[in-house]
């Protein structure tokens, strides 16, 4: 899979490439990472024996600003993948314009297998093997698949205790008592939210119907918010099951069975379909939320939706995106549609550094400007080369940073 991630990645980012018809050298220098760190971390199990894991962390680009990005905690993590996402982030760093490069991190284990004191150990120890690389005005890691705010609560605390010294700007996604922002727990699902209504009202979708592929974090928050505004939702799905009703189903109570049992499995009043056929069924609004890769060539002329949000990484391919754009339908790409997390993730980066803490109303409002002015720019750059939002995005943010390299002087104008 790490290898696929890559070669998808760059698809999206080529077709832009081509479009614009950028120099040789200057692709080269936008799909090169800057640094690849792979450490060996050893950890004191519980049984007293030492146990050596191994993790990593790329660092792709930082012209615009430190790297930002995740750090996940996974038995199938590689160097390649988190290449992958690294680059990834770069561009979704541009997109919502955060002063930010792309950077990504991560460790092979099975979390699930480890007790907590482990898990602290093994956070503390990617730290100390990682300490040099990071800061405030290096490279800001923060939660992704299988960490959390707790895991950046020790993480941020190794690194108080090697430098001496508070610093909480080198980690986000932290608990608010440790310098967290309001509202970073929802940040993902109300930038799509926002994104979402924006591409409603842009392409005159009235009383729109709702299918969420994906019942964790994301895609329950964007459920519930969505459910709040009176959106009718009509399916919704975790891992082992897909539930649909098409008058709608009662939200709040398909969290209180998810949370009472670990699964949409069994919710009363409703057909139990796969994840497959939610993906098909013939609603207004798709929103995977879930895994990646999940709309391929193999599927993409069964979708019925009209505007897809791709809330999870990845799950839409490039050659799917661009089939959709040809049927008149819109994939709004991962990089713009779940860019809302590292936007609150810059607003509490900002917090840190300036000791003072807004409200959640502030930085949501803070939030819908960043996404709707996002969404508008990449929107525009559809409309001018008549492209998918997914080559769109790509091609508004490379622009982007073409005008950085010229500055920087890595690059003439006109190259």
């Amino acid at each position: 899979m790490s290898d696929d991630i890559w070669k998808e990645a760059l698809e999206q980012f080529n077709k832009a490439a081509k479009v614009l018809k950028l120099d040789k050298s200057i692709v080269e220098i936008l799909t090169n990472p800057k640094r690849i760190i792979h450490v060996s971390i050893p950890v004191r199990m519980d049984n007293g024996k030492i146990k050596v894991f191994q993790g990593f962390r790329v660092q792709f680009n930082d012209l615009r600003g430190p790297t930002k990005g995740g750090i996940r905690y996974h038995p199938n993590v590689s160097h390649e993948e988190v290449k992958a996402l690294a680059f990834w982030m770069t561009w979704k760093n541009t997109v919502v314009d955060v002063p930010f490069g792309g950077g990504k991190g991560g460790v092979i284990c099975n979390p699930k297998e480890l007790s907590e004191g482990e898990l602290e150990r093994l956070s503390r120890g990617y730290i100390e093997a990682m300490h040099k690389f990071i800061g405030p005005e290096k490279d800001i890691p923060a939660p992704d698949v299988y960490t959390n705010p707790q895991v950046m609560a020790w993480m941020m605390d190794e690194y108080h205790r090697i430098e001496g010294h508070n610093v909480f700007g080198v980690i986000t996604g932290k608990p608010l008592e440790l310098g967290g922002s309001e509202g970073r727990d929802k940040a993902t699902a109300q930038g799509g939210v926002y994104i979402l209504e924006e591409a409603l009202d842009t392409f005159k979708v009235k009383n729109a119907s709702i299918a969420i592929q994906g019942f964790g974090n994301a895609g329950r928050t964007a459920a519930k918010l969505l459910s709040e505004k009176d959106y009718k939702i009509v399916a919704v799905s975790d891992s082992k099951t897909a539930i649909h009703n098409p008058k709608g189903l009662d939200i709040e109570k398909v969290i209180a069975h998810k949370q009472k049992t670990g699964s949409v499995k069994g919710f009363k009043e409703v057909k139990e379909i796969t994840n497959e056929n939610l993906l098909i069924l013939d609603v207004d609004v798709l929103i995977p939320a879930a895994l990646e890769g999940v709309i391929t060539k193999d599927n993409v002329n069964k979708i019925k939706a009209k505007v897809i949000l791709e809330l999870a990484n990845g799950p839409v391919s490039a050659e799917a995106r661009a089939t959709l754009y040809k049927k008149g339908q819109i994939s709004i790409p991962d990089i713009l549609a779940n860019s809302g997390g590292v936007a609150v993730s810059y607003f509490e980066w900002v917090q840190n550094n300036i000791g003072y803490f807004w409200s959640e109303e502030e930085v949501l409002k803070k939030l819908k400007d960043k996404m709707c002015s996002a969404f508008d720019n990449v929107y525009s750059a559809s409309k001018e080369f008549k492209v998918d939002f997914g080559t769109a995005a790509y091609i508004y943010a490379v622009r982007r940073m073409i005008k950085v390299l010229e500055l920087r002087g890595y690059i003439k104008k006109g190259d």
